[in-house]
């Protein structure tokens, strides 16, 4: 019996995502996809395209293949100058037309590649990433435009359990984009890192709104092992994909599960990789598995030429002008890694700040915005870069989270990314995270005093309000009179003379009991540098 000595890790992703149109891709019915269709019932978002009702015909959305050229462009892929529709034939009870339109031979976009940062890890053990060292390049194989599925439904709406299924066809023949890698991931690290840049990007892009929840961002992992043997021989393991993944948590858990599972299996059926031995496997959620769940086989899977793909008859092939191209390329923002960077560079910010501003473009456009609003009102660029991130980051993510679990009824779940409060949601303006950036910087006010401001400056009623005359409005501009600082000082060592004595005998710690002190009895408008210097000058 062969010993296996060690084991190699091959993971290559599928990843369908939602287009974020109003209309479905081949028809006028809306799409779920949009914000405002989000919440139809059941069976209403649909038509005889959709149904797949005789005479009914196609109709190519330019919208859904505009926002899949931007995908493609911003993962470094080639646009095809012709691209051509296919018909994918098989049974799901969810496709009422026994077929699904996608692209097979002539995909939209293809041979692309990103750079994957270097990964770390954070004190909790969570992956972080680098983008000043770029480590890995992930081969993309194409990115092509197809048609959703409708969803199966098995328990009976509003609670309960049947042996029946229910279909809801909302979902189907939504815009679909489905990004197809080469196998470059060699740990579950480097997968859920590409996973979270890509639904940021996609994010970012406003080409989905990336709810995973939802569906609108899925991942398909496709698994196997190079098994190195005591004998030296190489056995490649037949490959399994993990279908319909919508958190990163699952995405890992399968990869790791299989990458524990796959030697057994070999070692027990001794199967190895070649033409008819690719599985379909799904998760199921186990709380006592180190993994978090397990694999269960679905079926075996087909090979391409089992769908028997054919030239769809009623969609003629797109023609992409570069003229498009160049027009569509000229749409893309900067992209988020390129702003990491930038901010690293220029405002000295950590990789972890620098990411959480990307993370959502209007937070990262406010940012911008209030970047550029310092500067002009004369804060030099890094120490604006650098004050604006802390108060977006502290002072504003503070209370957008606040905000977040009351919406939820104090119910803090993290792992729902629906109905979350953003920063720009707060009402707080460029102009005035600008204007506090600006006191802070002149010393008019202090940390504490700036906090207090952001929070001010987010209520309804001061909306619009100059910052510098809220502040002044709310008594949270320091003083800095000589004679208000030497009579706090006076007060906080006659309150606490122990500390006073401790001082004047070289315990330098001491002292701040006594800055407290004459803080509270500036009532917080004291310069606690200011009153320091002066404490350390009368003792």
């Amino acid at each position: 019996m062969p010993t296996i000595v060690a084991t190699q890790l091959k993971v290559g992703l599928e990843i369908h995502i939602q287009l974020a149109t109003r209309c479905k891709m081949f028809s006028r019915a809306p799409s779920p996809a949009a914000r405002e269709f989000e919440h139809a019932a059941p069976n209403t978002l649909v038509d005889p395209t959709v149904l797949g009702l005789p005479g009914a015909l196609p109709v190519i959305n330019g919208r859904a293949i505009e926002l899949s050229m931007q995908v493609g462009l911003a993962l470094g892929c080639s646009i095809a100058p012709v691209t051509r529709w296919d018909r994918k034939s098989y049974f799901y009870p969810d496709m009422p037309k026994n077929y699904q339109i996608s692209q097979y031979q002539l995909p939209l976009c293809f041979d692309g590649s990103v750079e994957l940062p270097s990964i770390a890890h954070d004190a909790n053990g969570n992956p972080e990433f680098d983008v000043q060292r770029p480590v890995k390049k992930i081969g993309i194989i194409r990115a092509h435009l197809e048609e959703d599925a409708g969803k199966l439904l098995h328990e009976i709406p509003g609670g309960g359990r049947t042996d029946a299924s229910f279909i809801d066809l909302n979902r189907a023949g939504t815009a679909l984009l489905e990004v197809v890698t080469q196998p470059d991931f060699s740990s579950a690290d480097e997968v859920v890192m590409f996973a979270h840049l890509l639904r940021g990007l996609c994010r970012f892009l406003r080409v989905t709104q990336g709810v995973m929840q939802r569906g609108h961002i899925r991942f398909e992992p496709n698994i196997n092992l190079v098994l190195t043997l005591d004998d030296g021989r190489l056995i490649y393991t037949p490959i399994v994909e993990v279908k319909n993944l919508n958190s990163f948590k699952a995405l890992r858990g399968a990869i790791e599960f299989e990458h524990a599972q796959q030697p057994h299996r070999w070692l027990q059926t001794g199967i190895e990789f070649g033409p008819g031995s690719k599985a379909t496997r799904g998760w199921e959620e186990v709380s006592a598995s180190p993994h978090g769940g397990r694999t269960v086989l679905q079926r075996e899977k087909e090979d391409a030429h089992d769908y028997r793909y054919f030239p769809d008859p009623d969609l003629l092939p797109v023609r992409v002008e570069q003229a498009w191209i160049e027009s569509v390329r000229a749409s893309i923002p900067e992209l988020p890694l390129a702003r990491v960077r930038r901010y690293q560079h220029h405002a000295g910010l950590t990789p972890k700040e620098a990411a959480a501003l990307v993370d959502e473009r209007a937070v990262c456009d406010l940012y911008e915005a209030a970047v550029d609003e310092a500067v002009r009102l004369g804060v030099p660029a890094e120490r604006a870069g650098k004050q604006a991130a802390n108060f977006i980051l502290q002072s504003g993510a503070k209370r957008a989270n606040g905000q977040t679990l009351a919406r939820r009824d104090g119910q803090n779940d993290a792992s729902d990314d629906l109905d979350v409060v953003l920063v720009s949601d707060l009402g707080v303006s460029a102009q005035q995270i600008a204007q506090i950036v600006k006191l802070k910087e002149d010393g008019q006010v202090g940390s504490n005093q700036a906090d207090q401001l952001f929070g001010l400056l987010c209520e309804p009623v001061n909306r619009g309000i100059d910052a510098g005359t809220l502040a002044l409005r709310h008594g949270l501009l320091l003083v800095r009179d000589a004679a208000a600082l030497a009579r706090w000082c006076e007060q906080a060592i006659a309150e606490q003379p122990k500390a006073a004595q401790d001082v004047r005998a070289g315990k330098s710690a001491a002292i701040g009991r006594l800055v407290g002190a004459a803080m509270k009895a500036s009532a917080g408008q004291g310069d606690a540098a200011q009153i320091r210097e002066q404490l350390e000058k009368m003792l």
